[in-house]
């Protein structure tokens, strides 16, 4: 057995380990901590899969955005979890061993990991990707030229789901129609936290420039819009949470952030109606330079930079909109 072998092994048990664990707490705090957990041990496994760009965007949201957002909610709520009668447990159960049962019953169709004749290997559409995009794109990521140019609808559908869960969030919140909360601002403020408050004032401008470098070298690297979105979120959720909401506040305003939302988005519906303009079709990014190539590296990096933006804008407003609202217990 090899270590690559034990290393997927042991992390697999952990991943078990930690699920049981957390269905069995009645404590969600503690329950949201151990799902951090889950999140950041499922990144790791993402890495050994070579899937880099999910393994980031897991380890962002996974472990720090959705964290933080889980322990809000929760101090608007409780920390515990209310006693569910057994006859009420049942019917879940039994459609979760259903659904088990299913998953593994079509998992027998599967073919063989890792093997060579599988159909994504046979797959005309995978030379195609592999090696035609070299040429047609000119980008040498091929999961970059995938998704913001072959897939640049689906990534743009993909967007849209993103905005529309955001405002979604953002409405049942209310903060447009309470954007300033009586709530004392230095609940969240742990500045007095003198190691805290350093490593983080460190930190901020190497998240925030390793936010940039996983945008613009998603070309030629893991990374991309979304990943350098929830990259910047984390940061602003990070400078809120150690310095106060206030101060954060002042450096990212809710209004430019409520701007930013649709104004990502309008952006990438703008890069491909400038396209139609120019004689092309809708996101056939050749049309924005003389040069094939030059324009699909121009088209690419418009539509990744406005993925970061609206990304970013509404992860860091659903986190100001939590921490803004009053515990109601």
């Amino acid at each position: 057995m090899t270590v690559f072998t034990l290393i997927n092994i042991s992390l697999l048990a952990i991943l078990v380990a930690t699920a049981l664990t957390v269905s069995r707490l009645r404590a969600l705090y503690e329950a949201a901590m151990l799902s951090a957990l889950f999140s950041l041990v499922t990144a790791c496994l993402f890495v050994l899969l070579d899937a880099v760009d999910v393994a980031f965007t897991e380890a962002a949201v996974g472990v720090g955005i959705s964290t933080v957002l889980l322990l809000g909610g929760l101090a608007l709520t409780r920390s515990r979890e209310a006693v569910t009668p057994r006859r009420r447990r049942l019917p879940g159960a039994a459609v979760a061993i259903l659904a088990g049962g299913t998953l593994v019953y079509a998992s027998q169709d599967l073919p063989a990991f890792g093997s060579a004749d599988s159909p994504v290997q046979r797959h005309p559409l995978t030379d195609t990707y592999l090696h035609q995009s070299q040429e047609d794109i000119g980008i040498p990521n091929t999961v970059t030229s995938v998704l913001a140019s072959y897939r640049g609808l689906d990534t743009l559908g993909e967007l849209l789901v993103v905005f529309t869960a955001g405002v979604a969030v953002l409405a049942l919140l209310g903060p447009l129609a309470h954007p300033v909360d009586a709530r004392r601002r230095d609940d969240l403020d742990l500045v007095d936290y003198r190691v805290l408050r350093v490593i983080s004032a460190m930190l901020m401008p190497f998240i925030l420039l390793f936010a940039l470098y996983v945008l613009f070298h998603g070309d030629f690297g893991p990374g991309g819009g979304f990943q350098a979105g929830v990259i910047f979120a984390a940061g602003f959720v990070l400078y809120g949470l150690v310095f106060g909401l206030d101060k954060a506040q002042q450096v990212v305003p809710r209004v430019v952030l409520w701007a930013l939302i649709p104004f990502g988005l309008l952006l990438y519906l703008g890069v491909g109606v400038v396209n139609m303009l120019l004689g092309g079709s809708f996101l056939d990014y050749d049309t924005l330079s003389s040069d094939p190539a030059a324009g699909q590296h121009l088209g690419i990096l418009l539509v990744e930079s406005a993925i970061g933006i609206t990304v970013a804008a509404v992860m860091t407003t659903v986190f100001f909109s939590f921490a803004n609202r009053r515990a109601t217990r």
